[in-house]
């Protein structure tokens, strides 16, 4: 009789793994929810508040308000002078800006494919198959200077198929040899020969 103790390691069986139970309820969850989504809009809200404030402040300290009354033709046109070299002034810094921005946005994209290529995670984009004729690719390659069609079988020589069949007979007809021999011996011969090569001209 073979007695297992109780020490001996069991056989081990499939593993079945539990999802931890959450501890928040459904309700609330949907009230958390609700309540960052409400945050969320008042910090929005404030926000926006915040830069239009900033906005009317910038334009007042740049932009002071114009007195015009009371003032003569030489006064005047020397305060439109200085307005279109302030606008000019402010067109450059804001042609400088976009500049700045633009060159940013290439660096940062160029920055973001790198990352992509040391982490070998680089997407294929989505190809799509597009059906282009001959024509339209010679069109798009050379624009207004292909003028020619590109249907090649339009420029193909037509052939009857009674055509090939009177070819076929003709190449399998063999003439009799020894009158070629015959015909070709001798200096007469010969000087067919030199006659069907265009020497007797």
């Amino acid at each position: 009789m073979i007695t297992i103790s109780s020490d001996a390691p069991q056989p081990l069986g499939p593993r079945v793994q539990e999802k931890p139970k959450s501890k928040i309820s459904a309700s609330r969850k949907l009230s958390l929810k609700i309540l960052l989504l409400q945050r969320a809009m008042e910090e929005l809200e404030q926000e926006k508040q915040s830069r239009d404030e900033e906005k009317v402040k910038y334009l007042s300290e740049k932009l002071p308000p114009l007195q015009i009354t009371g003032l003569n033709l030489e006064e005047l046109q020397k305060l439109c002078r200085q307005l279109h070299a302030r606008i000019d002034n402010v067109d450059e810094e804001r042609y400088d800006f976009e500049a700045k921005v633009i060159k940013n946005n290439k660096d940062i994209h160029e920055l973001k494919l790198k990352v992509q290529d040391l982490g070998g995670k680089f997407k294929k984009p989505a190809l799509r198959k597009v059906r282009v004729s001959a024509d339209e690719m010679m069109r798009a390659l050379l624009g207004s200077k292909h003028k020619g069609s590109m249907d090649l079988r339009a420029n193909l020589k037509s052939v009857k198929k009674e055509d090939i069949k009177q070819e076929k007979v003709m190449s399998t007809e063999v003439g009799d040899w020894r009158k070629n021999v015959e015909a070709m011996s001798g200096m007469e011969g010969r000087k067919k020969m030199f006659d069907a090569a265009g020497g007797g001209q």
